[in-house]
Formats: structure tokens, C-alpha cells, sequence
């Protein structure tokens, strides 16, 4: 990406940015992102990626050790944390017990001097905003985990900020709070217009939230992209690894045309597999397939046909998981939507299987 402050588009900018903790290894490397006036950018990766060490550089709290981090069209490295005009959401709320809701709220509009009237107008316009209007003079320890994740968010966005970071902001919560909490926070940023820096390693919250998720790994991002295009278009295999539930199967490339390959597996079984990060005839590659992607006995002939062994049946409601030894792999899933009709699917037996060249990818080859 550009690495001038100038462009117009970009409000937030990390250029050539560098951290190291102990002057030798770096947990980012030579990052170059611009996110976009009013985006909900997601970084998400495992632990150790480097995506929580970018927000606390772009917070403040910790020192870029090379690089700059530009806001709007400003160097924001020597600017300290309570100057730069951010709003903050972390994973244990940070809510001041003795405060009651409606003070919480009110503190960083105090601490910005803005006058008793506005405040209170403020604090309840942010109150009704995540729907908790008459709790202003309850106590967190009087709350849910939920409407205290909801008191964090509030509070944020009370004093109007033109920048939002969320630091695994949910992680705390159960599956269903957690779920509806994610439609919640995208809806205000919706309508707000905010722009949200967000870090998770929740993969499926990063695909139900965002507008660009980047996928760090090893201080490094692997993919910047649209949540559909990293799960229908992973560019390495870490990708398709993280994004989603993948089959992975091994094999050298032994045909290039333009956009397609041939790979024989390991087994002996030849594929084809759309060309995405290979460069030559003879190079190992990963094949990269979604289990949803393959057909249980299919109607017609497939570009990849072959047969698989049955070797478990899990039920799961709207779909049947099916493992399956398929080209040398025993580890091979494919999902078989629930359409109320019975299915002759029986542990031990064959079944014939296909999909398209297109709903596979031919990757590195995964570690």
C-alpha cells in the first residue's frame, strides 16, 4: 500500500510501522495499512499474530519502535493516549465500580470539560442508544455481563469520537450474548458512521461484523480483504486454514494453464484446482476445499469425480457431517444439507463424490 499520509481516503494509517519489545524479535513487521473514514476494519488472527500489539500502538499505550501511525492527516506517535481523541472498548469492560451507569458515561465527557446540561443530554442519548435508557443509576455490579459490555460501547462512543478500537470486546460473554452482541455493535456502527477498529480471534465474529478483516500472522498480514472474498478466496493456506473449516489435501503440480492446475495427491488421485498461489510444474501445493462446497453422489458429472469411504455420520440438525477418507486423507468432511429426505449414507461404505475446479484452490503447501 501507498505509504505518503496524503491520500485523502485513509483516516487511519500504520506506515512502514515496526514493535519490537526487546530490540531483537519483531511482533510486527513492516505494517502498511490504511482503513478507510467510517470502516469497520477487523484484525483478527491467534494469539502472538501482532493484531492486539497494533491496536495498543494505535491506542497509545504502547511506542511504534519504527514507522508511523497517522490520524486523519496527522503523526499521532508522540501524541499521548487521552489527546488523541479515541474511544475505547476492552474484554473486562473497565467500568469504575463506585460510579453509577449515568457516571461512568459522564466521566470522560468531564474529563473533556463539557458542561453539566450536555453531558446529561449526552449520557442519555448514549444510554437509549444500546438500549439501556433506565439503568443510568444502577451500578455495573447491578448488571448482566451483557448490558455492562453494552455500558463499555456506551461509553466509547458518549464523548462522539471519530475513531472507535475494540479489543476482544465480547470475549467474556456466552454464544448467544456474544452473537447478539455482534449484530448490536455492527447496527450502531451502522448508524453512527463511526469508524471501528476491531480485534478478535473469533473468526466468525470478524465475518459477521466487518467491512475488511486483516489476518495477521507472525507479525505479518497474510490477507486484507472483504469477509467473503478470505473465505471464498483464501490467498495462502494459513487463510484457509483460519477462515472457516477446510479440506486440505497435498499434491504436486503437474499442469499450469492460465487460471487452473492439475495436482496429483500424494495417493496418485489427479485434481483440478484453480491456480492461486503456485508458479511452476513440480512445485508442492495445498489444496484448499470447503466441506460444503462437496456433492454426495452428484446428478451430473463434476470437473473432480471421485470416490470416498464413509467413516463417521454426525447429525448437526441442518446438515449431516459426513467424514470421509478421500484421496489418502481420512480427515476429509463434506456437508450434507438437511432436506428432510432419507439419504443412503452408511458408515464403511463408498460413496462417489465431486466438485468443481473453481470451489478448490491450489495453495502453498501448509506447514
Amino acid at each position: 500500500m501507498a505509504s505518503s499520509p496524503a491520500t485523502e481516503e485513509a483516516f487511519v494509517r500504520f506506515t512502514k510501522v515496526q514493535k519490537s519489545y526487546d530490540g531483537e524479535n519483531l511482533v510486527v513487521k513492516d505494517l502498511n495499512l490504511d482503513i478507510a473514514k467510517g470502516e469497520f476494519l477487523t484484525m483478527l488472527g491467534p494469539s502472538g499474530s501482532g493484531k492486539t500489539t497494533c491496536l495498543m500502538m494505535l491506542a497509545g499505550f504502547e511506542p511504534a519502535t519504527n514507522g508511523e501511525i497517522y490520524l486523519g492527516d496527522r503523526s499521532i506517535n508522540h501524541v499521548p493516549p487521552h489527546k488523541r481523541g479515541i474511544g475505547m472498548v476492552f474484554q473486562n469492560y473497565a467500568l469504575f465500580p463506585h460510579m453509577t451507569v449515568a457516571e461512568n458515561l459522564a466521566f470522560p465527557l468531564q474529563v473533556r470539560n463539557v458542561g453539566k446540561a450536555e453531558t446529561e443530554t449526552k449520557v442519555q442519548r448514549a444510554l437509549e442508544m444500546v438500549e439501556l435508557g433506565e439503568f443510568g443509576s444502577r451500578r455495573p455490579a447491578q448488571l448482566s455481563g451483557g448490558q455492562q459490555q453494552r455500558v463499555a460501547v456506551a461509553r466509547a462512543l458518549v464523548f462522539e469520537p471519530d475513531l472507535v478500537l475494540m479489543d476482544e470486546p465480547l470475549g467474556a460473554l456466552d454464544k448467544q450474548l456474544r452473537e447478539q452482541m455482534q449484530y448490536e455493535i455492527k447496527h450502531i456502527h451502522e448508524n453512527l458512521g463511526v469508524t471501528v477498529v476491531y480485534v478478535t480471534h473469533d473468526q466468525t465474529e470478524a465475518l459477521t461484523m466487518s467491512d475488511r478483516v486483516a489476518v495477521f500472522n507472525d507479525g505479518v498480514i497474510q490477507q486484507l480483504s472483504s469477509p467473503e472474498s478470505l473465505y471464498e478466496d483464501p490467498q495462502n493456506s494459513f487463510v484457509a486454514q483460519f477462515i472457516g473449516e477446510n479440506n486440505k489435501l497435498n499434491g504436486e503440480v503437474t499442469k499450469i494453464t492460465k487460471d487452473t492446475c492439475v495436482v496429483k495427491t500424494n495417493d496418485g488421485t489427479v485434481l483440478k484446482a484453480d491456480k492461486v498461489n503456485v508458479d511452476a510444474v513440480g512445485d508442492r501445493t495445498t489444496i484448499s476445499l470447503r466441506p460444503e462446497r462437496v456433492e454426495l453422489d452428484p446428478p451430473k458429472k463434476m470437473d473432480n469425480m471421485l470416490n470416498g469411504k464413509i467413516e463417521e455420520l454426525i447429525y448437526l440438525g441442518d446438515h449431516i457431517r459426513v467424514r470421509m477418507t478421500v484421496a489418502g486423507n481420512s480427515e476429509f468432511i463434506a456437508k450434507v444439507r438437511n432436506r428432510g429426505e432419507k439419504r443412503d449414507l452408511v458408515e464403511g461404505e463408498t460413496a462417489k463424490i465431486g466438485w468443481s475446479t473453481s470451489d478448490c484452490k491450489a495453495l502453498d503447501l501448509a506447514s
